[in-house]
């Protein structure tokens, strides 16, 4: 059995990597006692895929994990058991069930979406001054281009970051993030949706360093906090974009 597990990493814990996410998994999915399946071999280890890994310093509301059973409890006893083994700044939020055809969280991956709002310590004098500085920011991702230099292997060459923005809104903080209204001495902040996959990916972080170059490159994008919100797959059936979480259901 395939379930995939949606669960948000917030507050101190922005701070550890993803291979200490996936450590913290292994221990709950035992102090949870839950069923997971092994790998086969000289060294077995638990069958769970994640979806695209979070940068160290993002908090996030939407993350995934999918993972292989033998039997499982309901989605929401499922749910209570991996909270109670864990810690609330690690909170799993859904467990849905997968068809068996499904693809797994990390191959499924093709967009983002964050909200990027400015930390405590950054803001400016005037609440006029953050917004202006948002919509700064919202100009500049509707650019016809928005070009940066990105560092490869082979030295650095510019990209066209622009047909990897695909939606981006500027606005108060509160109606930007409302399922988790709290925790921001900001009022204002931007949202967007960002290509994220194998055949195209931007990460916010990257955004932002193209948008303070083009200000003069004075500022720094750690002056900001980035929240990812939701991943998205396509439904091969029509094309559109969907919520990870959709591809499954309660049992």
């Amino acid at each position: 059995m395939k379930l995939r597990i949606r669960f948000r990493k917030q507050e101190e814990l922005r701070f550890i990597g993803h291979l200490d996410v996936m450590r913290y998994f292994q221990k709950v999915m035992r102090r949870a006692q839950v069923a997971i399946r092994y790998s086969e071999g000289f060294s077995p280890h638990q069958i769970m895929s994640f979806a695209s890994p979070l940068s160290v310093g993002l908090i996030s509301n939407g993350e995934y994990v999918d993972i292989d059973v033998s039997s499982a409890d309901s989605s929401e006893a499922m749910r209570d058991r991996l909270n109670a083994a864990g810690v609330p700044q690690l909170q799993v939020l859904s467990v849905r069930r997968l068809d068996d055809s499904a693809k797994n969280a990390m191959a499924s991956v093709a967009a983002a979406d964050y909200v990027i709002w400015l930390k405590k310590e950054a803001l400016p004098a005037s609440r006029e001054e953050e917004k202006a500085l948002f919509e700064e920011l919202l100009a500049f991702c509707k650019r016809p281009s928005v070009l940066t230099v990105k560092k490869t292997k082979k030295g650095e060459k510019e990209v066209d970051l622009k047909p990897m923005i695909w939606n981006a809104q500027a606005g108060e903080l509160k109606l930007l993030r409302p399922a988790y209204a709290e925790a921001a001495d900001a009022a204002y902040g931007l949202s967007v949706r960002l290509a994220s996959g194998s055949a195209a990916n931007v990460k916010p972080e990257q955004l932002l360093g193209a948008f303070l170059e083009a200000r003069g490159g004075a500022e720094s994008s750690v002056s900001f906090q980035i929240e990812r919100e939701e991943l998205y797959a396509v439904k091969e059936e029509t094309g559109s974009l969907i919520p990870l979480e959709a591809f499954g259901s309660d049992f």
